[in-house]
């Protein structure tokens, strides 16, 4: 237990090497989440023994209220609670009898996004830190507020469930429990009243901190995680010491990562440490600060478990060769490397078009299906067949000329590639409040039918497009159920032709055949826990994925249900978690949009059974949100607590 300011302590578990004798001094590795250290024990033993085996130890500690540890559970992610808990960690870790006095960061998600709020904070022992999957932009990028647009899953709606769950294995359901965790507001409430940018977001995120950065960061991304932007911001921005990769990952370690192909990554990792820990010259600072995996094509999902391509080095950010490539949307709906003539085309807002193409794929990760059943309810643009290769490294920008006949409308960029075949892979894309089209802390609505300017970054991409090919734009007005539609139905139009016409531009890197490549190992596989296993892993995400699709063709609802469950041995006992969430919107009044999920978390132990179950109801009329959780503990079958929290948000520029 780690003591804090106030009192309290949080728990942590220490990895330690076996052959450490008294007297003996090691840097320390520091993972800080509320993802709960007991329960990871299994997954974390075979991830943390290559660091031990560097002569690292390990600490994972439970934040404030969480998992094992004492205090009030926190409000919300980043609060100053838990940054301020954690620079106590990072001084107590470094003064301990075992500690050189060094200490290094690193995680997945909130461990990545810890590790660079801390280097923000510049406590004095933090000398090194490794962010991977994580991005610094919270308002934009966090799985709260996608591209200025509300983005609901079931992460956001059953997280709060796990921080509620007492701590394993005793479980202790008494009343300081009942008080500081099961009745504390779920953190979602909070996002809802924060619905633009502003401080509230300011204050964990680093995206205006960049001079405040003096740690030197190793960022590792993955073309298939959603957090992949934060990538080329650092290497630019950040004048400390930078180091990143990006490749053919989902939300994962790359070790571990799906799709394939894995790497250790952990090797790249120790290196960095070993150099800003140890004072040993590893040669990391000598190669090129970026490695990145440039994909091949693929067909679109599912069944891909392997991305093709190659890993190369990149000298940083931006890249030198890079050379802007502009493609403009033509009257007949092509692609073409010089103006075309002048038209306006109009579409006509189809709420529900995201359901079949883009259901399953949250926050601009994962591999999309193909984007045929979209594009045939969005504005089309293709080029003709490629003449030669094309590759293209970076974040594309698509600049429109748009106007709506209301008052709220969000726009949505889909870049695709076009095989012979007719299959559409979908390569990256991006959405734009249009209320933010000057400023997303201060919104305005739109003024029907006036015409207006947008530029939208897509999302940092890499891909080679193979002779025959075809590139394609996709421009639509919603990503359901990624991104909460808005209230009215509209038509919208956007200009052709001219100088004001629709153009993409595509960063196209020349290829250069001498360009050394990073020689990356495969991944070293430990032993683990016999106590701590996995009976049902559940769908490959991790989340509920929408198998089931409906529409009613006299109200024009169109819904989607989606469900998970997994399961997990331990020395304790069993664990299950099972969720369904059913998506509804409709095509002719998408102002009544709802997501209901069902949650329930299950300890099955020798003498009880726990259930801890939530109910979450999140929908929207014209004007305003309306969110509902009833939070209930079940022992034996029996209710024995149950909590309700209710609150209408309005709408604000959403």
């Amino acid at each position: 237990m780690i003591p804090m300011t106030d009192g309290v302590n949080l728990a942590a578990d220490l990895y330690i090497p076996e052959k450490m004798k008294s007297g003996d001094k090691f840097p320390v590795l520091l993972e800080y989440t509320p993802y709960r250290k007991n329960e990871g024990r299994g997954s974390r033993l075979p991830l943390y023994s290559y660091f031990v085996h560097s002569n690292y130890i390990i600490a994972r500690v439970d934040i404030r209220g969480t998992g094992n540890s004492e205090g009030r559970t926190i409000p919300y992610e980043y609060s100053d609670i838990e940054l301020n808990d954690g620079e106590v960690v990072i001084e107590w870790l470094s003064k301990q009898n075992w500690s050189n006095g060094n200490v290094g960061m690193f995680g997945i998600s909130w461990g990545g996004f810890n590790a660079i709020q801390m280097a923000v904070r510049q406590p004095p022992a933090l000398k090194a830190f490794v962010a991977v999957m994580a991005t610094e932009d919270l308002y934009q990028e966090d799985v709260h507020y996608i591209d200025g647009i509300i983005h609901t899953d079931s992460w956001m709606m059953s997280q709060d469930l796990y921080n509620a769950l007492p701590g394993a294995p005793l479980f202790n359901l008494d009343e300081a429990w009942l008080k500081n965790r099961f009745e504390v507001e779920p953190s979602v409430f909070e996002y809802m009243r924060q619905q633009r940018d502003g401080p509230f977001w300011d204050r964990a995120s680093s995206r205006d901190k960049y001079d405040q950065i003096k740690v030197p960061g190793f960022h590792i991304g993955g073309w298939y995680d959603g957090y992949r932007d934060s990538i080329p911001r650092m290497l630019k921005n950040v004048k400390a010491p930078v180091k990143a990769m990006i490749g053919p990952w989902d939300h994962y370690f790359p070790n571990v990562a799906w799709p394939a192909p894995q790497m250790e990554w952990r090797r790249e990792a120790v290196r960095w440490f070993d150099h800003w820990l140890k004072g040993l010259d590893t040669g990391i600072l000598d190669e090129p600060q970026l490695a990145v995996y440039m994909r091949d094509w693929h067909p679109p999902g599912p069944g891909v478990d392997e991305v093709p391509g190659h890993w190369r080095w990149e000298d940083g950010w931006p890249i030198e060769r890079s050379i802007v490539q502009t493609f403009y949307a033509g009257p007949d709906h092509e692609l073409s490397s010089q103006p075309t003539k002048q038209t306006t085309h109009h579409l006509n807002y189809k709420p529900s078009v995201g359901l079949a193409g883009g259901g399953p794929v949250m926050w601009w990760g994962g591999i999309a299906p193909d984007q045929q059943s979209m594009d045939d309810h969005s504005l089309v643009y293709d080029s003709q067949p490629l003449e030669s290769p094309l590759d293209i490294l970076g974040l594309p920008k698509v600049i429109l000329n748009v106007s709506a006949d209301v008052i709220r409308a969000n726009w949505v960029v889909r870049i695709s590639d076009v095989a012979p075949d007719g299959r559409v892979t979908q390569i990256s894309g991006a959405a734009f409040n249009g209320t933010h089209r000057k400023s997303a802390r201060e919104p305005e609505g739109l003024i029907p039918n006036e015409v207006f300017p947008l530029e939208i970054d897509i999302h940092f991409t890499s891909w080679v497009f193979p002779k025959g090919h075809r590139i394609r734009v996709a421009v639509s007005n919603a990503q359901w159920p990624m991104l909460w539609p808005t209230p009215y139905p509209m038509t919208t139009s956007l200009a052709i032709g001219g100088a004001s016409g629709a153009r993409i531009e595509l960063p196209v890197v020349i290829p250069e055949k001498l360009r050394s490549k990073p020689k990356f190992k495969p991944p070293v596989a430990f032993p683990t826990l016999p106590s701590f296993n996995t009976v049902d892993a559940g769908n490959i995400t991790g989340y509920a994925e929408i198998t089931a699709i409906q529409r009613d063709p006299l109200t024009k609802d169109a819904y989607g249900v989606a469900s998970n469950s997994n399961s997990h041995r331990y020395p304790w006992g069993l664990e299950r978690f099972e969720e369904k969430i059913e998506h509804r919107t409709s095509d002719i009044n998408p102002a009544h949009t709802s997501v209901t999920g069902k949650y329930a978390l299950i300890e099955e132990l020798d003498n009880r059974t726990i259930r801890m179950e939530q109910d979450v109801v999140f929908k929207s009329d014209e004007n305003n949100f309306h969110m509902s959780f009833i939070r209930r503990l079940r022992l034996n079958g029996k209710v024995m607590h149950e909590k309700h929290w209710n609150e209408i948000f309005p709408r604000d520029f959403q």
